[in-house]
C-alpha cells in the first residue's frame, strides 16, 4: 500500500495553501476535501480584505485560484471525509470513504462550520444578506439596519464590532436572560445603536424570492404572536462548530472541540500539525487561515527532513513502527 509523505485534511485557505507549500516541496501532498469543500470561502460572495484583491474577489474564485495554483505544483485532490484517524500507529491510517489512506505526516486544516439556524430562507441567503461573520462583511452594511442573533460573548462582539458601519444593530435572543459576560453585556447595552428583542425566535428570513434581505420574521416565545422586523442584514452569532470529529481522543482539544496547538501548529502528537479555523477560535479570517497553513507546510518539510536524517526512534514518542 502506497505510504504518502502527507496528507492535507481540509481543503479551505488553510488547506489550501498548505497544499501549495508541500506540493513546491515535491512533497506531492493529498488534499482531502472534506464535506465542506472550499471551506467558508464558498459560501461567501465578496471578499476585500484579501491582500492582492483591490477590488476584491468572489470567494469560490478565490478558493477556484488556491487549487489551479496547488494543482500546477503537483498537489493531488480526493472528495471524501475521515470517517476515522489512527494516530498511535506509524504512518497514520485515515479511513475515508471505506478505503485506508497511511501517510508519514498529517495536516488538519478541517475548519469550524458556523452553526445557522437551518432555516430553508436562511439558507438561500448566506452570502446575500446572511453572514456568520461580522468582520468579514460589516462594511458592506454601511449606513444600514441589521440584526445579530444570539446571546453569548460571540454574539455582543459581533454587534458591538457591527455598529461601526450599520446606524442600527439589534440583538436578537430567543430567551430573556443572557449567556454573556456581564462584561460584554454591559458594553452592548450602553451602546446607543445596539437594541435588543428578547423571548423571539426566527420564523423566516425575508425575502428569498428577490435574492436579498429585507427582514425577519419574528415569534415570541411565549404568546406566539409574529410580526416582521424590517432590517438588511443578519448575522449569526450563535458560535462555529470545530470539524475534528476524527481526532476525538487522540488530540488535545478545548472544551469547545478546538484543536490545542503548541508554537502555533505543532499538536501533541509528532507529525501531526493544525492551521486554520480548526484550531483558531480568535481571528477566523482567511489571511491568518492561509498564513497558518504555510507555517504547517514548513514544519511538515522541516519534519520529514529530520526523521530521514537523524530523528530519534518513534518508540521514544510512544508511537508504534
Amino acid at each position: 500500500m502506497e505510504i504518502r509523505e502527507t496528507v492535507i485534511v481540509g481543503s479551505g485557505c488553510a488547506g489550501l495553501t498548505a497544499a501549495i507549500y508541500c506540493a513546491r516541496a515535491k512533497l506531492k501532498p493529498l488534499v482531502l476535501h472534506g464535506h465542506e469543500p472550499g471551506g467558508q470561502l464558498s459560501i461567501t460572495s465578496l471578499v476585500e480584505n484579501f491582500p492582492g484583491w483591490p477590488e476584491g474577489v468572489q470567494g469560490p474564485e478565490l478558493i477556484s485560484n488556491m487549487v489551479n495554483q496547488a494543482d500546477k505544483f503537483g498537489a493531488e485532490f480526493q472528495a471524501g471525509e475521515v470517517a476515522k484517524a489512527e494516530l498511535n500507529v506509524r504512518p497514520f491510517v485515515l479511513h475515508v470513504g471505506g478505503k485506508e489512506i497511511r501517510t508519514q505526516t498529517l495536516i488538519i486544516a478541517s475548519g469550524a462550520s458556523a452553526r445557522w439556524l437551518g432555516l430553508p430562507s436562511e439558507q438561500a441567503l448566506i452570502g446575500r444578506g446572511v453572514s456568520s461573520c461580522a468582520t468579514c462583511d460589516g462594511f458592506f452594511f454601511n449606513g444600514k439596519e441589521v440584526a445579530v442573533l444570539g446571546g453569548g460573548d460571540s454574539a455582543m462582539e459581533e454587534a458591538l464590532f457591527l455598529t461601526r458601519f450599520a446606524s442600527k444593530v439589534t440583538i436578537i435572543h430567543r430567551r430573556e436572560h443572557f449567556r454573556a459576560s456581564k462584561f460584554m453585556l454591559d458594553r452592548a447595552r450602553s451602546n446607543p445603536k445596539i437594541h435588543f428583542i428578547t423571548n423571539a425566535t426566527v420564523d423566516e428570513v425575508c425575502d428569498p424570492a428577490i435574492q436579498k434581505v429585507t427582514g425577519l420574521k419574528l415569534r415570541n416565545v411565549h404568546s406566539g404572536h409574529t410580526h416582521t422586523l424590517a432590517l438588511d442584514g443578519v448575522f449569526l452569532g450563535i458560535g462555529h462548530i470545530p470539524n475534528t470529529r476524527p481526532f476525538v481522543g487522540q488530540l488535545d482539544m478545548d472544551e469547545d472541540g478546538y484543536l490545542k496547538t503548541r508554537d502555533y501548529v505543532f499538536t501533541g502528537v509528532p507529525g501531526v500539525f493544525a492551521c486554520g479555523d480548526v484550531q483558531d477560535r480568535r481571528y477566523r479570517q482567511a489571511i491568518t487561515a492561509a498564513g497558518s497553513g504555510c507555517m504547517a507546510a514548513i514544519e511538515v518539510e522541516r519534519f520529514l527532513e529530520e526523521q530521514r536524517d537523524h530523528l530519534p526512534p518513534l518508540s521514544l514518542f510512544g508511537i508504534k513502527d
